[in-house]
């Protein structure tokens, strides 16, 4: 299955200064599978080391020497390593030692190419035993399917470039805009996890790719015991059940269960974030940048990993592909996908968080669903139908921030107005883009 981020693996395995890579991401949204095939052509042959798999591969790392390192792994493995060989440390959480041993093999065996990846690999990253070597490996995140590479895996990759050529002088054809709905709807009942979309495009049928979310959904609680004590699966579990249910609600402890104490749900909420199965959207000031630097770390919603996991949780039926998309779960299911796409064509070579604004002042609330960046601008951003809900809130944003252009996400056509690009659903991935003609245009 062919994924826009393939373009960064290349890169990284041309690069003649690079450092070992370490893959991060959720479970099952296909690390392994990427660095695997998608770099087997520029090498002459890939080591896999599975420490799940092969446990006895942690004995390799008993030092940190990587000569010795690779002369232990050749004899294990009965293999041959070489200068021009990849080797790639998989489920490599179970062993952290070898982690720590990607410093050296940037410091003293450079010219060998190493990634690494891991089911549960941010776990062991944020144990507070371990030592990350800082400024000797880079990193590579990896998302579900954005509806972009979806729409390449079921064979419609030219209708994905013709939404490349499409701009405000340029308007989509009305019969490709209904299409593309009909697309659309359909992701956001199979959602973007590569097994679930593989079997919808084996089988033609939703209720089959639904059996595969529910294999990973149950795979998921099965990790629990892996990183939370009995006592505390509970948690994890109440959170995992309440998060489709309330997206694009602000979150209080208290309603998600009253009788919980806060700290142990705070804690499922953290374990369940560094597993990746949900993400946190945290209130900012929009002030300045980074956004980061203005959140407030208690007033904060939540997104889960996926659309078509967080619609199966939520116990939504295959049905609402037959449904209004703005209305769906009174729009939670469309601002999930907003997150979802926001995420997936954000920087992969860094984490990258969501935000949004509020204001709580009496007589004049507002609420915007996302804030996002273009270079140095803050850019306030809607999920709104356009028939039924109104922009309230995001033009008291451009009142009081004054941002150079404001966005709307919804179900209908490309179009700028009052300052306000307007962008359809399936054109997410389209938005920097449009953004920089716009600012072209105004400079």
């Amino acid at each position: 299955m062919k994924r826009d981020i393939e373009k960064d693996f290349i890169k990284w395995a041309k690069d003649k200064n690079r450092m070992p890579l370490i893959i991060r991401g959720a479970r099952q949204v296909g690390k392994s599978y990427i660095a695997e095939n998608c770099l087997k052509n520029y090498f002459k042959n890939v080591i896999v080391c599975n420490f799940e798999f092969t446990p006895e591969l942690k004995n390799c790392f008993d030092t940190l020497d990587p000569v010795t390192i690779i002369n232990k792994i050749q004899i294990l493995l009965n293999v041959e390593i070489t200068k021009d060989s990849l080797l790639f440390l998989d489920e490599i959480q179970e062993c952290p030692q070898a982690i720590m041993s990607l410093r050296y093999f940037k410091e003293k065996l450079p010219e060998q190419a190493v990634i690494c990846a891991g089911s549960l690999l941010e776990f062991a990253m944020n144990n507070e035993n371990f030592s990350m070597p800082v400024g000797r490996v880079s990193f590579i995140y990896v998302q579900p399917l954005s509806f972009g590479e979806f729409l390449t895996a079921v064979g419609q990759d030219k209708l994905k470039q013709h939404l490349k050529t499409i701009s405000l002088n340029n308007p989509l054809e009305e019969m490709f805009h209904k299409k593309l709905i009909e697309f659309l709807k359909i992701y956001l009942v199979t959602g973007g996890m590569p097994a679930v979309v593989q079997k919808y495009i084996d089988t033609k049928n939703i209720n089959s790719a639904l059996n595969i979310q529910n294999y990973l959904l149950t795979t998921y609680r099965n990790d629990f015991g892996k990183y939370a004590k009995t006592s505390k699966r509970q948690y994890l579990e109440k959170v995992m059940n309440f998060v489709p249910r309330f997206i694009g609600q602000r979150v209080k402890y208290s309603t998600i269960d009253p009788e919980i104490r806060s700290e142990y749900l705070k804690e499922a909420i953290y374990l369940l974030s560094l597993a990746g199965i949900i993400k946190q959207n945290f209130q900012t000031t929009a002030s300045g940048l980074p956004l980061q630097s203005e959140i407030n770390d208690n007033k904060f919603k939540l997104n889960f990993l996926d659309v078509g996991l967080m619609q199966n949780t939520a116990g939504l039926s295959a049905e609402i592909i037959n449904n209004d998309i703005m209305q769906i779960n009174n729009g939670a299911v469309a601002e999930q996908f907003v997150g979802q796409e926001l995420l997936a064509h954000s920087n992969p070579n860094r984490e990258n968080n969501l935000y949004f604004w509020g204001r709580e002042k009496k007589g004049s609330m507002a609420e915007i669903d996302f804030v996002t960046t273009y270079n140095a601008d803050i850019i306030p951003v809607e999920v709104k139908s356009g028939t039924t809900g109104t922009l309230k809130s995001l033009k008291l944003f451009m009142q009081e921030k004054k941002p150079k252009i404001a966005l709307r996400f919804w179900q209908k056509e490309l179009s700028f107005y009052d300052g306000i690009l307007s962008i359809p659903l399936y054109m997410i991935e389209e938005t920097e883009r449009l953004l920089k003609s716009l600012f072209l245009r105004k400079c």
